[in-house]
């Protein structure tokens, strides 16, 4: 079994430790839908698809331009939000998540989190595909806020 130590980064704001493979755990809980941010928690539920769309614009600008997305750049309406949309609703609820799993699974590598495309699949299909959402804007949220706060000194 390989060692590695990863060193702690913007990607990992609440410091939370690495295994040997240089993976950690989410930074907060799957099942914590609606702990700290209700207007995620209904956002998610109602309107996935801008949850989504949001979180995809968000990491893919963090992931190109190591930056935060700006304010004015956050439109939720976008031709994600509009696919997810459409596939959910078109598909019986079955669609929009399978858009859901590629995004998870990048923010997952993004912030060396712990798990497969396999345990993606099961968090989004099998368990609960707002949850998920949630789960992966608070993630993001954490490296923003902590970019942010950087940046302000």
């Amino acid at each position: 079994m390989k060692t590695t130590t990863r060193k702690k980064t913007a990607k990992n704001p609440k410091g939370l430790p690495f295994d040997s493979e240089g993976r950690r755990e989410w930074s907060s809980d799957l099942c914590a839908f609606c702990d700290d941010n209700l207007g995620t928690c209904c956002n998610a539920l109602w309107c996935p698809c801008m949850v989504y769309a949001g979180n995809k614009a968000r990491v893919e600008y963090l992931d190109e331009k190591d930056g935060v997305l700006p304010d004015e750049e956050r439109g939720t309406c976008s031709g994600d939000c509009w696919i997810h949309g459409l596939l959910t609703v078109f598909t019986g609820c079955v669609g929009g998540w399978v858009l859901q799993i590629p995004t998870r699974t990048s923010i997952r590598h993004r912030y060396a989190i712990a798990g497969d495309g396999l345990d993606d699949c099961c968090a989004v299909m099998c368990c609960c595909a707002p949850c998920a959402l949630a789960q992966e804007r608070r993630e993001i949220e954490l490296e923003e806020g902590w970019r942010k706060r950087r940046r302000g000194r």
